[in-house]
């Protein structure tokens, strides 16, 4: 049994139920880390511990609702890894990817001994995703690079970027972060590409960028250790 280390710690978003308490206790028993389950509902608390990486149950959070629940994540949250479990295929965990900025994906299939592989590895600051899933993104990564700034449908450098970046799940105060311009500079930005590309919210605006730019996954860090995990 690996000893117990408090500055590891374990958020796992999901319902509680007798079945999650005992997953989180078999996380807890096998890799040491201080485990915790939250209701998706519930803000999370803040933490000192030195590393935090934050479960997600794709069963009790949909792709969907990813965006809005990550923006909803205080500013030190947001900085903590996130992996998503109970992902039921590749198709599955490209759409979370589109939406949400992973840093493992783990199957509905994965065994317990993988998964605490894997929540080893991600606390090192690695990803965690199957070689054919790492294959896939980087395909995808070198389809961004070389059309991140193609002109569609009359949008601009600048758009295009933040297109990069929402399709990479980012929020406005991610982007405007990330572009050093104010969040009301952002928000300006997404109505006129909302408007451009005829979308009313981010949903509608992913889907457009899926199907008229194929994929766009900016923010992976593909020179970064990928494990396989199966």
């Amino acid at each position: 049994m690996p000893q117990e280390n408090a500055d590891e710690l374990v958020y796992i978003i999901t319902e509680k139920s007798p079945q999650s308490q005992l997953f989180a206790d078999y996380l807890h028993e096998h890799t040491g880390c201080t485990v915790s389950i939250y209701s998706p509902g519930i803000a999370l608390p803040a933490t000192t511990a030195e590393r935090l990486l934050i479960l997600i149950d794709s069963d009790h959070i949909s792709v969907e609702a990813l965006p809005d629940w990550q923006d909803a994540l205080t500013e030190t949250l947001a900085k903590a890894p996130l992996a998503a479990f109970n992902i039921h295929d590749m198709d599955h965990a490209l759409e979370a990817l589109s939406c949400a900025q992973l840093k493992g994906v783990f199957y509905r299939n994965e065994s317990l001994e993988v998964i605490c592989k894997g929540i080893h590895a991600l606390m090192e600051g690695d990803l965690w995703m199957s070689r054919d899933l790492m294959a896939k993104l980087i395909l995808f990564y070198r389809k961004y690079q070389s059309n991140a700034f193609r002109p569609a449908c009359g949008l601009t450098n600048r758009e295009m970027e933040i297109i990069s970046l929402l399709s990479a799940g980012s929020s406005n105060q991610q982007i405007a972060d990330k572009l050093f311009v104010s969040e009301h500079t952002v928000k300006s930005h997404l109505y006129n590409i909302f408007r451009k590309i005829n979308v009313h919210n981010r949903i509608q605006a992913l889907n457009w960028i899926h199907q008229n730019l194929g994929p766009m996954f900016p923010s992976v860090e593909t020179n970064r250790q990928a494990h396989r995990n199966h």
